[in-house]
């Protein structure tokens, strides 16, 4: 579904493309300004338990995932191999960051339960962007799997705006399927390599 809702978002992010354009702002620095404000967004926000607000900033920073790419795209310049690297290097850190806040927000009221699985959310995760790297190190396929990394973000931002808002039960509901997508798509990228690799 969040691939599908990609040309839309593009479409909509265009005139703003262009505008960094024309001030001459590239790719890598509209990757590097949306880490940085992801990073401080939630390790400042969360913690401190404005879980709403946090996550509508995130929010905002992250369609800066979408925007490097249409900024490279419109300046003529298309994708490079650094620009890519810095990109998926820079989305461990974003993700790391938001994981990190959540469990500091639950360690700050005493939920060690929920810490750990938020703790799992993050280490899953990894493995899950690590698995498909390492798998297309080696010349692999590995676009399989519940949780991919839009999705992750979508349960986490989701749970946390509407816990913030007074929802009751969402954020922990939602950590602890994440957690489980999470620790189901390892498996399922784990199965898709194996499955490439045997012999005939």
């Amino acid at each position: 579904m969040l691939k599908l809702l990609r040309p839309a978002m593009t479409r909509i992010l265009t005139p703003l493309g262009r505008a960094l354009v024309r001030r001459g702002i590239g790719p890598n620095a509209v990757t590097a300004i949306g880490t940085i404000g992801t990073v401080v967004s939630a390790l400042v926000f969360f913690p401190l338990g404005q879980l709403a607000a946090g996550a509508l900033v995130i929010t905002v920073f992250v369609l800066f995932d979408l925007l490097d790419g249409l900024v490279a795209r419109l300046g003529g310049k298309g994708g490079s191999t650094w620009g890519a690297f810095l990109d998926s290097t820079l989305d461990r850190v974003a993700d790391a960051a938001i994981f990190s806040g959540l469990i500091l927000y639950f360690i700050s009221r005493d939920d060690t339960v929920m810490a750990a699985v938020t703790l799992g959310c993050l280490v899953a995760g990894a493995l899950v962007s690590y698995a498909k790297a390492r798998a297309e190190g080696l010349g692999l396929t590995c676009d399989v799997g519940l949780a991919e990394r839009p999705e992750r973000l979508v349960v986490a931002l989701v749970a946390a705006c509407f816990s913030g808002l007074g929802v009751p039960y969402i954020l922990p509901a939602g950590m602890w399927l994440l957690a489980l997508a999470s620790a189901v798509t390892v498996v399922q990228r784990v199965v898709h390599v194996h499955r490439q690799t045997r012999e005939p």
